[in-house]
């Protein structure tokens, strides 16, 4: 089913892009663009509670760069980690491996090697903007969500997958490319769904309000507000199926 979907959406990209194409090249040459998180890219919350730290990983695309925000503590590594501490009741060792602009594929061979340079508890995967808006193909998708998904339970960590953003919110994107992206992301998420469960990972469906206070400047990225939200509904999802 997936795939007839996908063959209907291109069919759908082709007839709509006489209309769609100017709007993506307007919206790239004129689009704010905000940088990564500055500072520590990695950091210790809940010092003050007992017992060994849970170690938190994240490898992702720019909301794991912490674009939108001006450090991580802000951004939504450092914002799961304080929600998870609170919940687990003790620290939470938490680090970023993310890149502005990066696809699933590319993290394979960009990321994965300092994602392993030290061991992790719980590794959060949070791709899928990237990969719709630069059209990855459902194929490499999924041989890249599996790559990593396998590479991190290998090195005994538990992988949890975010939902794909649900594009067609972005403020930032002219109607006619959020409707497209927003059905395209649509079915990379179902798709991630889909090897969640054959890979034996957790689904963490992104479940975030899109209203102005919660993005920043640029309408595409989460602001601290947003980060905060989406850190603590991904640690009451995370620690209910622990």
């Amino acid at each position: 089913m997936s795939r007839l979907r996908a063959g209907l959406w291109w069919w759908l990209l082709l007839a709509l892009t006489p209309i769609a194409l100017p709007q993506a090249l307007w919206t790239r040459r004129t689009a704010l663009r905000l940088p990564e998180a500055s500072g520590a890219q990695s950091g210790v919350v809940g010092v003050e509670r007992v017992g060994e730290p849970l170690r938190l990983l994240l490898i992702g695309e720019s909301t794991v760069a912490g674009v939108g925000v001006e450090a991580q503590e802000t951004a939504l590594a450092g914002q799961l980690a304080r929600a998870l501490s609170a919940r687990l009741g003790h620290p939470v060792a938490w680090r970023a491996c993310g890149e502005n602009g990066i696809t699933a594929g590319e993290a394979c061979e960009r990321l994965l090697p300092l994602a392993l340079s030290e061991p992790a508890d719980l590794v959060l995967l949070v791709f899928g903007v990237n990969d719709t808006t630069h059209l990855s193909s459902l194929s490499r998708w999924e041989g890249a969500l599996r790559a990593l998904s396998q590479r991190m339970a290998a090195h005994g960590c538990r992988v949890v997958f975010t939902g794909v953003p649900p594009i067609q919110h972005f403020s930032a994107l002219p109607w006619l490319l959020r409707r497209l992206l927003g059905l395209r992301a649509g079915l990379l998420d179902s798709e991630l769904r889909r090897i969640s469960v054959q890979e034996r990972a957790q689904y963490a469906r992104l479940d975030l309000q899109f209203a102005d206070d919660y993005l920043a400047r640029d309408g595409y990225h989460p602001s601290a507000l947003g980060y905060r939200v989406w850190g603590e509904g991904l640690a009451e999802l995370i620690t209910r199926s622990a």
